[in-house]
């Protein structure tokens, strides 16, 4: 509670949970392969394993690949219970990612959904001693009539994987105007760069760690449900020659970084999150802060770019739990100065580490004015749908402050 309260960061870790990391090392490496494949057969693959995506894969401008699925999880905690089932590929090792066979993919779904079941349990575990902690049933009750979270599988572009579909875009145009029916729209291009995965380990990349949004693979912003769960993110730095197509080489985080950033409104200041492989990171979301009124903080959050490292991408998955669309909120006796802040949350004053207006620093500042306001988009008595439909409206919108989600 100190770390989910007004006065901690709003998150914390879980480690120790069995063969968690043996499934992120075999389903996070799959995100970059998928957003690089061939268009049709990504399509395809989708389609098979019962995946989404709610980012524009035809753009190839954009920075982040997204692979979701709506995880109904009465049935499937009962099922899965976080005991994983063996299979012949977890012995894959890091070294071996290139060298996976063409059926790298047959158990994509269902790695999607053990993993994300494992990481919904999680959710309701903290969710019951939260409402232990804060009084009542509200936080695991809300989550237990939703019943559906939805898991994102994600790839956030390297410079070269940006450069690959930019030029697989030019020949699928160039293909199309031809009438050429063997496209190879999707496929890498091949360079004689080589950067060393050794270049990564000594290197903490302090420069990486900005706030300023013109170097984020994800803009600041809160999340509006529950809790997120995050998986510690993969890192890839890919191998290209011009005798391959390429090979994908997980490499060690920069300086053990995340890459995923808060603002601390209590100090305001930015900080990184650090967090080992075999660990989960849970962030408290809006609609926890107003369900337990205001005593969950939710977490103003960015995913930053590594600025020495422009061949690196990052990796992850992410399940987030959120209330049934016809949860109805109450903010008769939420704290107004949380409504009233773009950065929400800070609480009451603390004697010796009194809040700091954002005001008082400039990268808070241009971080608050990417942040519609709490007072703007909730009203009392709006259905969670409601939230969070004008929420996505404001951050997104023809009119919104972040249009390049």
């Amino acid at each position: 509670m100190e770390n989910l309260g007004p006065g901690g960061p709003g998150l914390l870790s879980i480690t120790s949970v069995p063969n968690a990391s043996i499934h992120r090392r075999n389903l996070l490496p799959l995100a970059r392969k998928l957003a690089l494949l061939n268009p049709d057969d990504r399509k395809r693959l989708l389609k098979e394993h019962h995946l989404g995506s709610d980012v524009s894969l035809k753009n190839p401008e954009r920075n982040v690949s997204s692979f979701a699925m709506q995880l109904r999880y009465k049935q499937g905690l009962e099922s899965t219970q976080c005991k994983f089932s063996s299979r012949a590929d977890d012995n894959v090792k890091d070294q071996d990612l290139g060298q996976l066979p063409d059926n790298e993919f047959k158990n994509l779904g269902n790695m999607f959904k053990e993993l994300g079941f494992c990481m919904i349990e999680l959710g309701l575990c903290l969710a019951r001693i939260c409402d232990k902690a804060i009084g009542g049933q509200e936080l695991e009750q809300s989550l237990l009539e939703s019943s559906v979270a939805k898991g994102r599988l994600i790839h956030y572009h390297s410079t070269l994987d940006s450069v690959v579909l930019k030029e697989a875009g030019r020949k699928g145009r160039s293909s199309k105007k031809k009438g050429n029916p063997k496209s190879d729209q999707g496929q890498c291009i091949r360079s004689e760069k080589q950067t060393e995965c050794t270049n990564v380990d000594g290197d903490s990349d302090e420069a990486g760690i900005s706030g300023t949004h013109s170097n984020l693979w994800q803009q600041w912003h809160y999340d509006y449900g529950v809790f997120t769960v995050l998986t510690d993110p993969f890192f890839i730095l890919p191998y290209y020659s011009s005798e391959s197509r390429g090979s994908d080489q997980g490499c060690p985080s920069p300086g053990g970084h995340t890459y995923l950033q808060i603002l601390d409104p209590n100090k305001n200041k930015v900080r990184m999150v650090k967090s080992s492989p075999e660990s989960f990171i849970i962030q408290v979301g809006e609609s926890a802060d107003i369900l337990s009124k205001g005593k969950l903080r939710s977490t103003l959050h960015c995913v930053c770019r590594p600025t020495k490292l422009e061949n690196l991408s990052r990796e992850t998955f992410v399940v987030f739990l959120q209330p049934a669309w016809n949860k109805t909120f109450s903010i008769s006796d939420y704290p107004t100065e949380n409504c009233n802040l773009s950065g929400q949350g800070s609480g009451a004053p603390d004697e010796e580490n009194p809040p700091v207006k954002l005001g008082a620093n400039k990268l808070a500042e241009a971080i608050q004015k990417m942040i519609p306001p709490l007072s703007s988009r909730l009203n009392d008595g709006m259905t969670f749908a409601e939230f969070s439909h004008e929420t996505t409206r404001q951050y997104y919108g023809g009119g919104g402050l972040q249009p390049n989600r």
